[in-house]
């Protein structure tokens, strides 16, 4: 969340982000409670300090064998309005905090303004596409050849949506898993975690997903759990409420499966891979000092970027336009992919900063040069999205027989597999 103090303070900024984000967000309200908050505590604490020198002098009047009952009446009144204004003042920050929470991150001074995904900027393109001398088949398509998958029956089991991977397409799965957290872990530094893959509600309040996104996310009510929508979530959480105790920055990497029930989008890219409600992805979480979160955004995109170049793949990387960053972002650079059978781009990884949105949500400090608790920067991003990244190396690498040849970088992991041709009946 934002700090309350630079809504008092630079009103006219904090307007500026929200109308650059497009966020129709009643900062009018947000004032009203704040002022209101502030008033009643003033109130209160002047009642509290009189009762509290009275009662001193009632003290000494009954050594003195004076009569107080009076005094003592209307201290029991006063008591009575300190209970009073206490309560108003209880059920005035739980408004105030829940209307805060609502309130989104505002961009960054460098992010282009925009409305839309169509304002997006092209930062640069790496590669080039393949020239195919055959019409490329969609993923779907190779998988039914070659026996990757099995939708009709990951419907049955389940529902639309949550993909069944077989065979050789099972394995390419667990190997890109672990070619991209070796290559994270080994090369970029990153400390590898399994964390759970159900969170509770102040962890996806502190990430910003709740209350924002809640339709999109599978809620399991009896436990009050959720199914994590990306390993971001727990391990952001990690220091939840915590003084982080080890120099920054403290670098992440994690495989989950992620959940996401994408409320908004029933009916769009339903064959395949590209958009489902269950997919792999290995994340990339970085705690840093806020002077330097700006640069090590750059380094968090330049390390997924390294996947896709060892993968020999061909991307591109976008700047986000204001008013298509997340809730919580400052700042996103997003990848995508070329996807030749497809047809298009296909987004595999969001890198964003959200300098100290999440960290004061969740509560995570660290003790700055003067050794004083202050809230870190928190960065993510994808390290990538294994379902597009498969539609993306199905696709890419085909060939005209029906079969597809593996990356170089990935065979290690596929016991030395070349080529992946139809199974044997």
């Amino acid at each position: 969340m934002l700090d309350i103090k630079r809504l008092r303070d630079h009103e006219a900024e904090v307007r500026e982000g929200l109308r650059r984000k497009h966020s129709p967000v009643d900062l009018d309200a947000v004032l009203a409670l704040d002022a209101e908050r502030r008033r009643l505590l003033g109130e209160v604490e002047a009642m509290k300090s009189r009762r509290n020198a009275v009662s001193k002098e009632i003290g000494i009047r009954k050594k003195k064998g004076e009569d107080v009952e009076a005094v003592m009446a209307e201290m029991r009144a006063l008591g009575d309005q300190v209970s009073a204004v206490d309560q108003r003042v209880r059920e005035v920050e739980e408004q105030l905090a829940a209307l805060w929470l609502t309130v989104p991150n505002l961009p960054h001074s460098s992010v282009p303004e925009g409305r839309d995904s169509a304002d997006n900027k092209v930062v640069r393109i790496e590669g080039t596409p393949r020239s195919f001398t055959f019409k490329p088949r969609p993923h779907f398509e190779l998988g039914d050849v070659l026996g990757l998958f099995d939708f009709e029956r990951a419907t049955r089991m389940t529902g639309a949506g949550f993909p069944l991977y077989l065979g050789a397409g099972a394995r390419l799965e667990r190997a890109l898993i672990q070619f991209m957290l070796d290559v994270h872990t080994t090369e970029h530094g990153y400390h590898e975690m399994s964390p759970p893959f159900v969170v509770n509600t102040a962890s996806m309040t502190g990430t910003g997903q709740l209350p924002k996104m809640k339709d999109d996310m599978y809620h399991m009510q009896v436990d009050d759990l959720w199914l994590i929508p990306t390993a971001e979530v727990p391990v952001t959480n990690y220091f939840r409420d915590e003084i982080i105790d080890r120099p920054l920055p403290v670098s992440f990497a994690a495989y989950t499966p992620c959940f996401r029930r994408e409320a908004g989008s029933a009916g769009r890219e339903t064959r395949g891979l590209i958009r489902v409600h269950q997919f792999d992805k290995v994340e990339m979480v970085r705690f840093v000092e806020p002077a330097t979160s700006y640069d090590e955004l750059e380094k968090l995109v330049g390390h997924a970027e390294a996947i896709l170049k060892k993968l020999g793949l061909h991307y591109r990387v976008l700047q986000l336009c204001s008013g298509d960053l997340s809730f919580a972002a400052a700042k996103c650079y997003d990848i995508e992919l070329w996807a030749p059978g497809h047809n298009g781009w296909l987004e595999v990884s969001s890198c964003s900063n959200f300098e100290d949105f999440q960290a004061r949500r969740a509560g995570i400090r660290y003790r700055n040069a003067e050794g004083k608790p202050t809230f870190v920067h928190t960065l993510n991003g994808s390290g990538v999205a294994l379902a597009r990244l498969m539609v993306a190396i199905l696709e890419n690498n085909q060939q005209e027989d029906g079969s597809v040849i593996l990356p170089e970088a990935i065979r290690p992991y596929m016991g030395g597999m070349e080529r992946i041709v139809p199974p044997t009946r």
